[in-house]
């Protein structure tokens, strides 16, 4: 699809594909979410004359899901800024509400936690925000086609991160897996003492240890990390 398109685009612009790819549209259907308004002007105009509809504009997480279920977009260009303080969290818990997009991050931060919960979650990529007009259009039309834009060293370090996940896992004790199971279905610390049959008092050092090991400040975060990572 991406291919037939750059030959339509290039070959056949004002008279129109022949061949296999004629009568399909090969517009991409665009959701921006960014909360600066400069931002998404220069993006729209970025993407005048070109195959990449801009089909809505999102400046908060909860207006981007709305919008994503009215406009059903191909691609969902996403600021991580937009998400807030805690952006991996928030992506882990949105994604899922914005298939069957397909998500890029335009971002110029590229933590290795939010590479690795990028490539978890089915994120195409993270385009930097000083990339060139062909380029994104290059990387929407790509990540529309289901191609990945992840550069090998973000897949490295993304691979660097589940390992030391896993090495985390491993300090875990077999009844600290159990808790940050129960904590991942969001049972209370007397659920948790109830389901495994130890003390209250018990449960509350398990969390506390659980919590230092993984190095988080609360039982949410606890739980977040352990979905993005796979471990339960």
């Amino acid at each position: 699809m991406f291919i037939g398109s750059r030959i339509c685009d290039i070959i056949a612009r004002d008279a129109g594909c022949t061949g296999p790819y004629a009568g399909i549209d090969m517009t991409v259907r665009l959701l921006i979410a960014d909360d600066y308004e400069l931002v998404r002007a220069g993006l729209r105009e970025f993407f005048r004359a070109s195959d990449v509809e801009v089909v809505g504009e999102a400046t908060t997480a909860g207006e981007l899901i709305n919008l994503a279920e009215r406009t059903t977009p191909d691609v969902v260009l996403l600021s991580p800024i937009l998400l807030g303080d805690d952006a991996v969290a928030e992506l882990v818990r949105i994604e899922p509400r914005l298939k069957p997009a397909i998500i890029l991050l335009f971002s110029t931060h590229r933590s290795p936690a939010l590479i690795a919960a990028g490539v978890a979650a089915g994120v195409a990529g993270i385009i930097p925000k000083t990339t060139t007009r062909d380029g994104l259009i290059e990387s929407i039309q790509a990540a529309a086609d289901g191609k990945t834009v992840w550069s090998r060293e973000e897949l490295r370090r993304a691979g660097s991160s589940a390992d030391s996940a896993n090495d985390i896992e491993a300090q875990l004790t077999r009844r600290e897996r159990q808790v940050l199971t129960k904590l991942v279905d969001g049972l209370t610390n007397k659920q948790i003492a109830q389901e495994l049959d130890i003390s209250y008092e018990t449960v509350k050092e398990h969390v506390q240890h659980i919590l230092r090991k993984i190095a988080v400040t609360d039982r949410t975060q606890a739980a977040v990390w352990a979905v993005r990572h796979g471990l339960v």
